[in-house]
C-alpha cells in the first residue's frame, strides 16, 4: 500500500509515460487504481503509444470520416474495421494487445483471369465488408496472390494469413485436388503446405462422388506432384465467412514484401462456385 501511495505522488505525465509501455488492456485496468491513475490512463500521452505510427495516414485514407476528441477514443474507433484505400482494404487494431491487422479485398489481390467475365464475375454481397467480391464461374485452375509490406504491420510480431471465402451450394470440382499454399517474405519461402477448398467435416454429395470416380486416375497422378503438407480445410469465421490459413510469417523491423498465395496444380478439371472476399493478415495470439 505504501508503494502505491508513493506511486500516486508521481506527476501524472510520468505515470502516463509508464502506462504507455504496458498494453491497452493494462492501461484500462490501471484506471481503477485511483483517480490519478484514471486521469493518466485516459491521457493522450498513454494512448498515442498504442496507436500505429501511421495513424494519420489511416485517418486520411478512411472511406468514412473518423470523428474523435482524444487518442483513447481514436484507438477504440480503430478497434472496429475501417475501410481504407478507396475501400480496397480494411484496417483494424486488435483491442487487447494493440497489434495491427488488415484485410485485403479481392480487388486488391491478383486473381488470374479475374477480368474475364467467362471465368470470373464481380458482384456485391450484403454480408461482405467490401463493395464487391470475386465469384468463380468456371475455370480449370486457380491462382490467387496477395501482397503486403511489413512496414504496414506491427514490428516483431508473428502474423497469420487467411484466405476469406464462401462456397455456394451449386459449387463443383473445388475439392477434387488440393491447392498449394505458401507465404514468401523478401523473396524467401517461410511457409508452405496444401489445402482443400472444402469445410471441416464436409461430406461429398452423389455428384461429387461421381466426379471423384471420373477423375480418380488423373487425381492420383497429379497428387504426386503436389507439395506435401497438412491438407488444411476451410473453417467458419465469426462473421459468417470461411477461411483457410495460407501460412504464417514474422514481421520484423526490416521493411520487406510479403507474398501470400493459393494455387491449384493445373489438373484441367473444371471448377466453379467459389466466392473470394479477400485475404486477412492478422497477428497471432500468443
Amino acid at each position: 500500500m505504501d508503494g502505491l501511495m508513493e506511486f500516486n505522488r508521481l506527476p501524472e505525465g510520468c505515470i502516463s509515460t509508464i502506462l504507455s509501455f504496458t498494453s491497452p488492456q493494462d492501461a484500462c485496468r490501471s484506471s481503477l487504481v485511483s483517480t490519478t491513475f484514471q486521469s493518466a490512463a485516459e491521457s493522450d500521452v498513454t494512448w498515442q503509444k498504442f496507436l500505429p505510427p501511421d495513424s494519420a495516414d489511416i485517418i486520411s485514407q478512411s472511406v468514412t470520416p473518423l470523428k474523435f476528441s482524444s487518442k483513447r477514443q481514436l484507438f477504440h474507433l480503430l478497434c472496429n474495421p475501417v475501410l481504407i484505400d478507396g475501400g480496397r482494404k480494411s484496417f483494424k487494431i486488435e483491442k487487447s494487445f494493440g497489434k495491427m491487422s488488415y484485410v485485403l479485398s479481392a480487388r486488391d489481390l491478383s486473381i488470374t483471369w479475374s477480368s474475364e467475365p467467362s471465368y470470373w464475375t464481380w458482384s456485391s454481397l450484403p454480408e461482405s465488408r467490401f463493395s464487391d467480391v470475386a465469384i468463380l464461374r468456371t475455370m480449370s485452375w486457380l491462382e490467387i496472390q496477395g501482397k503486403i509490406n511489413t512496414k504496414m504491420l506491427s514490428p516483431n510480431t508473428t502474423y497469420g494469413a487467411y484466405l476469406i471465402l464462401k462456397i455456394i451450394d451449386r459449387a463443383y470440382g473445388l475439392d477434387l485436388m488440393p491447392s498449394e499454399i505458401s507465404v514468401e517474405v523478401g523473396g524467401n519461402m517461410v511457409s508452405s503446405g496444401t489445402a482443400y477448398l472444402r469445410t471441416l467435416g464436409h461430406q461429398d454429395s452423389k455428384k461429387q462422388q461421381m466426379e471423384s470416380l471420373f477423375y480418380a486416375n488423373r487425381m492420383q497422378m497429379l497428387k504426386s506432384r503436389v507439395v506435401e503438407g497438412d491438407g488444411r480445410v476451410a473453417r467458419e469465421r465469426q462473421d459468417g465467412w470461411l477461411e483457410i490459413k495460407v501460412g504464417e510469417f514474422f514481421a520484423g523491423e526490416v521493411e520487406e514484401e510479403v507474398k501470400m498465395s493459393l494455387m491449384e496444380v493445373k489438373g484441367q478439371h473444371l471448377k466453379g462456385g467459389l466466392i473470394i472476399e479477400g485475404i486477412e493478415v492478422r497477428p497471432k495470439v500468443q
